[in-house]
């Protein structure tokens, strides 16, 4: 068995092009470190609805220049076999570890194979990438990036010619054609013969992000703004500057690349301590808000003034503006449909039943929210917001960050705050208070543990609340296709319990309703979501062990 490990370590390591994974992995083989190499060695990673995502490192089970080499010269067989040769496939890539060695290889793999391949000018935001595809006629695209994941981590991300991530069956069958790909001294690399595109794709997408905003529309909010280290700096700096908007105060700690992530745990706007420096800044400049993008910036996280808050800042969960921006839609007379994933508060059917749009509920991930037929604006609770998507059928933290400053603008000229527009919604539909318990795991059995403990023994009754309905999501519904996820229905409340799709996560969504009568109920109603969540989330870790 051993004797076998090495082997494969040997026959993995005489194929690798690069010499930084190759030297780790001569290094393990040399000090005989069987353990690691079986961990590295397990298996291949697994390409799914998210692409590839993983730690960065030597052998198949990590994320390197022989695994993307492989992904794609796979993505090129599909494409082709879908009759795309000679196709155009557009390239982006983050400013993460060995992300623009990732996208050369992918360039020149499709240009082996007989695709056009063209590569954006320099690190740039994941929607110019979703942007780009459309925009030049492309069969598809890949972006190199693991968006918030720490720092050891990077990722592929499959677009297919709709500006669409890949849904089912599309990353089985290019699964399927990456399992096929022989040795690699077969995939044909030329060292040139792909284009790298000009800025003016990028003059493009700023020139589209203003269609977000109304003419004429106030720009008068003041924002402070983090690029959490990644690339959103001078893309969103140049649109509000196109917008008319005051030039936002930057964090300058992390205004620049930095694959490192120096001053966060996680480079996640949700993360505790994440954006401790953006509220250090605020408290100095006294702006109206905060945006902050995570570092691939198709997320868009806002804070905004609160006396009652730690500090004077407080972050809006991405269920707030989510429904904040709905809101704003409405009174600008948008038309067309409004859609969310399920795990994301029902908040958002209200408005747009109230306003008679229509309104879809899709599985997690914007790759099912981007194809909703008719879709004018989508979101998810993650941060997650499609204000464009004739532009961007993905979310896109810029063009968000747009329309969150001019909403904020309105409200400014009347005197009013984005808490203010908040308490009108409870008012208007009940006061949705949402709230996660996410456990990351080092051991990925504790998720799958759980998830059986639910089915076989699912809760009747949490925070006092009766389960009126309990769905086990695999089994699909009338409007879902399946997917591991389990639903509950309570009296006044819904929980959905799932694995994280990116990470090495179990992630439980929670949400009360709590009617409120007028003004004066809305602390009462506030203080008794916050109770009931508080209960949900103790019965239910309870309920799955966790």
């Amino acid at each position: 068995m051993q004797h076998d490990l090495i082997a494969q370590a040997r026959t993995w390591l005489a194929e690798d092009p690069d010499p930084e994974t190759r030297d780790e992995l001569a290094a393990l083989i040399e000090a005989g470190a069987t353990q690691e190499l079986a961990v590295r060695f397990a298996g291949t990673l697994q390409f799914g609805t998210a692409g590839l995502r993983g730690e960065l490192g030597a052998g198949p089970m990590r994320m390197n220049r022989s695994v993307v080499i492989r992904a794609a010269a796979g993505l090129a067989a599909y494409l082709k076999a879908q009759g795309q040769d000679g196709g155009l496939v557009v390239i982006g890539y983050d400013a993460r570890y060995k992300s623009a060695d990732f996208a050369r290889d992918t360039a020149a793999v499709m240009t082996g194979a007989g695709l056009r391949a063209a590569v954006l000018p320099r690190p740039l935001p994941t929607p110019v990438l979703a942007y780009a595809i459309r925009h030049l006629g492309a069969v598809a695209g890949v972006e190199v990036t693991a968006s918030h994941n720490p720092p050891r981590d990077n990722g592929y991300k499959v677009y297919l010619g709709d500006g669409s991530q890949i849904v089912p069956p599309a990353d089985g069958e290019i699964a399927a054609a990456i399992a096929a790909v022989g040795p690699l001294a077969d995939v044909v690399r030329p060292e040139d013969g792909w284009e790298v595109l000009g800025e003016d794709v990028l003059d493009a997408y700023l020139a589209r992000t203003d269609a977000v905003l109304s003419a004429g529309s106030p720009r008068t909010a003041r924002t402070v703004y983090t690029a959490m280290h990644g690339v959103g700096t001078t893309v969103l700096t140049a649109a509000f500057e196109r917008a008319g908007f005051p030039a936002p105060v930057l964090v300058a700690e992390q205004a620049e690349p930095d694959p490192a992530f120096p001053t966060v745990a996680f480079p996640n706007p949700e993360e505790p301590g994440a954006m401790d420096l953006a509220f250090a800044t605020a408290r100095r400049a006294a702006p109206d808000l905060i945006i902050a993008n995570d570092p691939d910036a198709d997320r868009c996280a806002v804070a905004v003034p609160d006396p009652a808050a730690d500090g004077g800042w407080r972050m809006l969960r991405g269920d707030e503006v989510g429904a904040l921006l709905a809101a704003h839609l409405v009174e600008r007379g948008a038309s067309g449909v409004f859609a969310e994933s399920i795990v994301s508060s029902s908040l958002l059917g209200r408005i747009a039943e109230k306003a008679g749009l229509g309104y879809e509920e899709t599985l997690t991930g914007f790759k099912w929210i981007a194809r909703v037929d008719g879709l004018r604006y989508g979101y998810e609770e993650a941060l997650g917001y499609c204000v464009d998507p004739e532009g961007v059928r993905d979310k896109d933290g810029i063009t968000a960050a747009l329309l969150v400053a001019e909403l904020a603008s309105v409200l400014k000229e009347r005197g009013r705050t984005l808490l203010d527009l908040l308490d009108d919604l409870a008012l208007a539909h009940g006061l949705h208070a949402t709230d996660q318990l996410s456990v990351r795991v080092e051991d990925l059995t504790v998720i799958a543990d759980a998830m059986a403990r639910l089915r076989e023994q699912p809760p009747t009754a949490l925070a006092g609340l009766a389960v009126t309905s309990a769905e086990d999501l695999t089994r699909g519904t009338d409007r879902l296709p399946p997917t591991d996820g389990l639903r509950y229905h309570l009296e006044g409340a819904r929980v959905i319990v799932r694995p994280s799709g990116t990470e090495p996560k179990l992630k439980c969504y929670l949400e009360v309703v709590v009617p409120v009568a007028d003004a004066a109920g809305l602390p009462a109603a506030r203080a008794r979501g916050a109770e009931l969540l508080a209960a949900i989330k103790r019965d239910l870790a309870a309920a799955a062990g966790i």
